[in-house]
């Protein structure tokens, strides 16, 4: 019988700690919320391995160091509405949901969607909304946003997630090729995008109008 507690205190511990991540909520979250649940049934006893994994469709769950520094940028403290755009597992939200008001996501392929919300909602989460949508486009309805994060490589920054974005608010998203990408946060003052590189990424493709055609 795997001890997944311990395997999470042991994964902020040593892949977390030692890569600068500072944040305590963020570290809270990701030695709570139970990332093998989100996982496919054979990859459970791996959930917390330093690195992503496939959960078919094409789709990954993340790093979960990748998860953190993600998070982090967005410098959450409690009362954000957040968009999400790629909820693949539904782990990526369920950390955002801790550290957020209200979580907005958005999922192209409609049985990750699914699945996710299963699982979201069997482990009691009720600040997190769904939508099957192309994810390029946000979540217009229900924007402006504090914090924006997405989980797949966009070749530009899409136009309506920059429009989506409140006054202060951060965007955190990688961009670039197929084989690799800039993490990139972009934070907007006086109606002015500034940009900072995190480091180098490699995500799968935003597939949307504003990203990468199927």
């Amino acid at each position: 019988m795997i001890d997944y507690s311990a395997a999470r205190e042991s994964m902020v511990r040593t892949q977390l700690l030692p890569r600068g991540i500072k944040d305590t909520r963020v570290l809270q979250a990701m030695g709570e919320v139970p990332r093998e649940r989100f996982m496919p049934e054979q990859m459970k006893p791996y959930a917390y391995d330093d690195t992503a994994f496939s959960i078919g469709s094409g789709q990954t769950i993340s790093q979960p160091y990748i998860v953190a520094l993600m998070t982090e940028a967005l410098e959450l403290k409690g009362t954000e509405k957040a968009l999400e755009i790629g909820t693949g597992s539904g782990y990526q939200a369920a950390i955002l949901a801790r550290l957020s008001s209200v979580v907005y996501t958005v999922e192209r392929i409609e049985s990750l969607m699914t699945t996710a919300r299963d699982v979201l909602d069997d482990l009691g989460y009720r600040n997190i909304f769904f939508k099957v949508f192309d994810g390029t486009l946000g979540w217009n309805e229900k924007a402006p946003y504090d914090a924006i994060v997405v989980t797949a490589a966009a070749p530009v920054v899409p136009k309506p997630l920059l429009e989506q974005l409140k006054e202060n608010g951060r965007l955190v998203l990688p961009v670039g090729d197929q084989y690799g990408q800039d993490l990139i946060k972009i934070t907007k003052k006086d109606a002015i995008f500034y940009e900072k590189n995190l480091g180098g990424v490699i995500f799968v493709k935003l597939i949307g109008e504003y990203g990468w055609s199927k």
